[in-house]
């Protein structure tokens, strides 16, 4: 049965926090998964996989990270955009092109993330509210 787009079903012992702290209480937790996830634009599925690295982080939703070989590649062109956390590091993005619908900065990775987050380093991240996410336990 499809789980939210935040996840539902997850490792019973959380792993320890990486990351700086900015404010008291603000976390960044990087977990392996075998959730089945998959994620479709105008109805194409463009990526789906049963090895996604989710990511948790205080006041934000969860994020499924992607291998690429999971991903279609072949939608995707970067960017020269990026931006930094600083609980992560510096973020790529890359462009999907569905047809004639161009989806700008659709999908980032920390290609070179700080230690702390070298769990998602290469993985490829989709905005949630940009795309149709399901995710199966």
């Amino acid at each position: 049965m499809p789980a939210a787009a935040r996840g539902t079903s997850r490792n019973a012992t959380a792993p320890p926090a990486v990351g700086k702290t900015m404010n008291p209480g603000h976390t960044v937790t990087i977990t392996p998964s075998n959730l089945h996830v998959e994620v479709r634009i105008e109805g194409e599925k463009v990526a789906e996989t049963d090895h996604p690295v989710l990511l948790e982080e205080t006041g934000m939703p969860t994020r499924y990270y992607l291998p690429r070989e999971d991903v279609r590649m072949d939608l995707l062109r970067p960017t020269n955009f990026k931006t930094e956390c600083p609980f992560k590091g510096q973020a790529s993005y890359w462009t999907l092109e569905l047809g004639d619908a161009v989806h700008d900065g659709i999908v980032w990775s920390y290609e070179n993330p700080i230690p702390a987050a070298v769990g998602v380093a290469g993985l490829l991240c989709f905005y949630n509210d940009r795309v149709d996410l399901t995710v199966d336990s």
